[in-house]
């Protein structure tokens, strides 16, 4: 049965091809094996399907400094032993190598993020999916944790053409510091991220004491836990904040960035999340029924990446998955058991119901700071960004893919 809402969901095949090197965490071949666990439950006849426009070296520079577009755009593998005071500048190295095709990588996954943002503007859709995006950490200037352009601030700038104000809420593992850092000043966009905090754990912000300054203070919410926290604690938690940031902020859009390193036995995480447990906050946003943009971020047990991805399709589409995974090019991936279900973590929470209490208290006192919606001081409609007019036709933006195709053999609408 077709679901109610409108859905949309962007992917380009070229995305998951690209490699950052034999010892790296970040597989983008997950996003592939996503792609076809969406396709081998058939979940992609309930939605329209889109490769994503290359965004433009104009559209990254809304948010990033053009230098330092122009530097990601210029540097190759063959090329980077000449620019080594550049690459330290822009902090690519280990963690953010310089590999083949990266610039066309982050082309596609900010494209998808980018027109995901202009399908809900125009009200063509009512939830977006681009599970390339949500490369959370990435700065103005510099790249971070294997984020090198940050799609999530440039979609959020795309709706504010639209919406006085968007709320973003983060559930990978890792604080949400780009975007954070990218809206810490304005009440426009309210972040919220619940994540791994303390122990020196990557990126190291994110205290809950972190709140947003000037105009934008007691608009950054940051929800730190600690090592092994459960289903029960976490959707709960989520649940209670969330709820009461909608009814206090009351957003236009929401932005959901839903990496799923938070998983039980991510090869970088320490949370004990189950699947359910992760599609639960994807569940309880979606109830809002306000225009949704829904993308992935870490995650880096790959299989268990695109089980989780594929279920929370299915919760936006509002279809239940039977638990066997169906015969698809990446079954192998999911041997021997070849379930959607994964096992529970056995890391030991360390996440005390009176810590979780305190954590609790705090941000619901921050919340009630801040102005029933905040609209008095600020534009109802902000200017627009300057983003020059493309000819569609001659850049095939926005393809329309044949549902049955592959998405490589994409159909003009």
């Amino acid at each position: 049965m077709r679901s109610k809402e409108k859905i949309s969901y962007f992917y380009d095949g070229d995305v998951g091809s690209v490699y950052f090197g034999p010892n790296h965490p970040m597989k983008p071949h997950r996003l592939c094996m996503t792609h076809h666990l969406v396709l081998a439950y058939d979940l992609h006849k309930k939605m329209e399907i889109y490769r994503p426009h290359k965004a433009y070296p104009v559209e990254l520079a809304q948010f990033h400094s053009a230098d330092y577009v122009e530097f990601l755009h210029r540097i190759t593998p063959d090329t980077q032993h000449l620019f080594s005071n550049e690459l330290a500048r822009y902090n690519l190295g280990e963690d953010c190598p310089v590999f083949e095709n990266l610039f066309e990588f982050c082309q596609i996954y900010a494209g998808g993020t980018i027109d995901a943002a202009r399908r809900l503007n125009n009200q063509l859709c009512d939830i977006a999916i681009n599970w390339a995006g949500g490369l959370h950490h990435a700065k103005k200037c510099e790249a971070s944790g294997f984020c090198y352009i940050n799609d999530l601030v440039l979609g959020i700038l795309e709706l504010l053409k639209y919406h006085a104000r968007v709320l973003y809420i983060d559930i990978d593992v890792h604080h949400g510091d780009g975007v954070e850092e990218a809206f810490y000043f304005t009440d426009r966009v309210m972040t919220v991220s619940f994540h791994k905090f303390g122990d020196m754990f990557f990126p190291g912000t994110g205290d809950v004491k972190d709140i947003g300054e000037r105009e934008g203070k007691y608009y950054a919410i940051n929800v730190p836990l600690k090592d092994g926290i459960d289903d029960t604690s976490f959707t709960r938690l989520f649940k209670i904040i969330i709820s009461k940031v909608v009814e206090m902020y009351q957003p236009g859009a929401i932005v959901l960035q839903c990496g799923a390193d938070s998983l039980a036995g991510d090869r970088l995480g320490c949370f004990n999340l189950s699947i359910d447990g992760h599609a639960e906050c994807v569940k309880i946003v979606k109830k809002f029924n306000l225009p949704l943009l829904v993308t992935g971020g870490g995650g880096y047990t790959k299989e268990n990446v695109a089980r989780c991805w594929t279920v929370e399709t299915g919760v936006l589409l509002d279809t239940e998955l039977p638990n066997e995974i169906p015969e698809n090019e990446y079954i192998k991936y999911f041997a021997p058991d070849c379930l959607l279900n994964i096992p529970n973590g056995h890391i030991e929470n360390l996440n005390s119901k009176s810590y979780l209490s305190t954590i609790k208290m705090q941000v619901l006192e921050n919340l009630r700071s801040i102005q029933h919606a905040p609209g008095v001081q600020m534009q109802e409609v902000p200017p627009d960004f300057y983003i020059p007019d493309f000819d569609e036709d001659e850049h095939n933006s926005d393809e329309r893919m044949d549902r049955k195709a592959h998405p490589r053999q994409a159909n003009p609408a």
